[in-house]
């Protein structure tokens, strides 16, 4: 620490002060004063200077170099006297009346260790915290450390690489331990946990996906690359999470819509769950998934809490789809293909395209390096570089950047360019989601909340995973055991998590203004929404 090697410091030339003068004013008093004086003597007088006690045996002097010695004595001690204020006194005030965080945590059995303090693990332990599993963090910074015990977390100030810290937490008792620095620090990590406890599982966060296996050599039993996840996640928004084809047979009907629709911040469901806001089941609309602070919520979610930064997506006549989005507080953006631009190739960016191109969508990358994988080579805030990458006819503009803070500022600009483009950004920090939203951002994806989510969901090994590229599709189906009941009766989106969006009768006519008391009727089909595994429960049901 930075005050005690000042304090270190003070003390040497105190010493040396103090053995020089010393020397000096025996020479002196012999020399000059004709008056020897032992070392002991001498030290005396020095002591007295530096004390302020006085002088008494030795005054006066007669020789001018002796009376400069003694004047030097006395400036050098009012200047020592001064200095130890901020040097000893301050600090070792400040340091007893400071927060002090503990050097152990040893009563803890089935936690989670968690090494470092990073945006990652910091909304793990949200994560972990609204599950009610306990957990210790072991951070070697002090100042973070004190930070994180003055907001009532479970901290303990240590070496993470210290096998001695690493068993003042506990770590044989612990259920896992997770680890998010460098590379190179947390390979020594896993080393030192694999000697203190052989069998805990230990998940790690790579930096860069050539230490992934250096990883696991180490012992790490599960390696993330949140950058790739998180590129996933972006590429699943952008090349449309329904697929907008009905399997089995299109809806006879030129009225039916899908669409997205942004919940604005002062609109009349904000702050409403999805289930009290009225707008999961509108006549003739239907929600059938929701991408809320980060995540994809696949049916029923009704707990998922509407905000600034919630998209509906809603299958159904396109005016009830307008009905909720003017509830909602804004427009309806309608699915289909149409060209990307992808700015920023990094890990994230070269995800999004790859995914992108493997689904037949045209793609432009723009970054400020000239690579294979670039296309236009500039500043995604350059007003002349983003015409030139196309982004004024483009459908969506994937904002892949490495600093949030030029992703807020392409967002404005990209705004100005081509103000009703889809904007669809990567966010590092969690605080600044909100400022990309105000930006004009329509859709943020937060690294650090992926990385905390998909911990979370292997180290509690989560029934309810992250779901990042799931797809909703479209499926018509003949009504097999449910004719005969209403849908009210059946209760498909509770017990089977699809939803009935439309109804084709014998006649040709098409009902997408369903109620509970709707009966199925055998010459019915029904157009069903849902994930692949909820349109399996779908089937099931129906042919028992």
């Amino acid at each position: 620490m930075k005050t005690n090697r000042v304090a270190r410091w003070y003390v040497v030339v105190l010493v040396g002060s103090v053995v020089g003068f010393t020397a000096a004013y025996d020479a002196g008093m012999t020399v000059f004063e004709g008056r020897p004086r032992t070392a002991l003597e001498s030290l005396e007088v020095v002591v007295q200077t530096y004390t302020t006690t006085g002088y008494g045996q030795d005054a006066p002097w007669a020789s001018t170099p002796m009376n400069l010695l003694v004047v030097t004595m006395q400036v050098a001690s009012l200047v020592l006297i001064f200095s130890a204020f901020p040097a000893i006194i301050v600090p070792l005030i400040e340091d007893s009346l400071s927060t002090t965080p503990p050097a152990e945590r040893r009563d803890v059995t089935d936690h989670v260790v968690v090494c470092h303090a990073t945006s990652h693990t910091r909304s793990l332990i949200e994560e972990l915290s609204e599950r009610g599993v306990s957990y210790v963090i072991l951070e070697p910074d002090r100042e973070t450390a004190i930070q994180l015990y003055e907001r009532d977390m479970a901290v303990v100030h240590g070496d993470p690489q210290s096998l001695d810290d690493l068993e003042r937490v506990a770590v044989a008792d612990a259920r896992a331990l997770v680890t998010d620095a460098e590379d190179d620090v947390d390979l020594s990590v896993v080393a030192s946990t694999r000697e203190l406890a052989p069998e805990l599982p230990v998940y790690t966060v790579a930096q860069e996906t050539e230490y992934v296996e250096y990883h696991q050599l180490a012992g790490a039993d599960e390696v993330f690359l949140p950058r790739e996840l998180l590129g996933r996640g972006l590429a699943n928004k952008v090349r449309n999470t329904v697929d907008t084809e009905i399997e089995g047979g299109a809806v006879a009907d030129e009225d039916f819509t899908i669409g997205e629709v942004a919940v604005a911040a002062d609109s009349d469901v904000a702050g409403a769950t999805l289930g009290d806001s009225a707008v999961r089941e509108q006549n003739g609309a239907q929600v059938i998934g929701v991408w809320s602070g980060g995540r994809f919520h696949t049916l029923p979610c009704p707990d998922v809490t509407l905000d600034e930064q919630t998209v509906l997506l809603l299958v159904g006549r396109e005016m009830a789809v307008e009905s909720i989005a003017k509830r909602a507080g804004s427009s309806v953006r309608t699915y289909g293909r149409g060209a990307v631009v992808v700015a920023g190739a990094g890990v994230v960016g070269r995800t999004v395209a790859d995914a992108v191109v493997s689904d037949g969508i045209e793609s432009t990358v723009l970054d400020l390096e000239d690579t294979p994988r670039v296309d236009v080579v500039g500043d995604v805030t350059d007003e002349e570089t983003l015409r030139e990458a196309g982004v004024a006819d483009a459908r969506t503009v994937v904002l892949a950047l490495d600093s949030d803070t030029v992703t807020l500022v392409a967002a404005f600009v990209i705004g100005k360019v081509a103000p009703d483009v889809e904007i669809v950004a990567r966010a590092d920090e969690t605080q600044n989601v909100r400022k990309l939203y105000h930006a004009g951002v329509d859709y943020v994806l937060s690294l650090s909340t992926v990385a905390g989510r998909l911990l979370a969901a292997e180290i509690l090994e989560s029934e309810d995973p992250i779901s990042l590229d799931q797809q909703i599709r479209l499926v018509r189906r003949d009504p097999g055991s449910l004719a005969g009941q209403t849908l009210g009766e059946a209760r498909l989106r509770e017990e089977t998590g699809c939803a009935v969006v439309a109804v084709e009768h014998r006649d040709g006519r098409v009902t997408t203004a369903l109620r509970d008391w709707t009966e199925i009727e055998a010459t019915d089909h029904l157009v069903v929404a849902g994930t692949d595994d909820a349109l399996a429960r779908f089937d099931e049901r129906r042919t028992t």
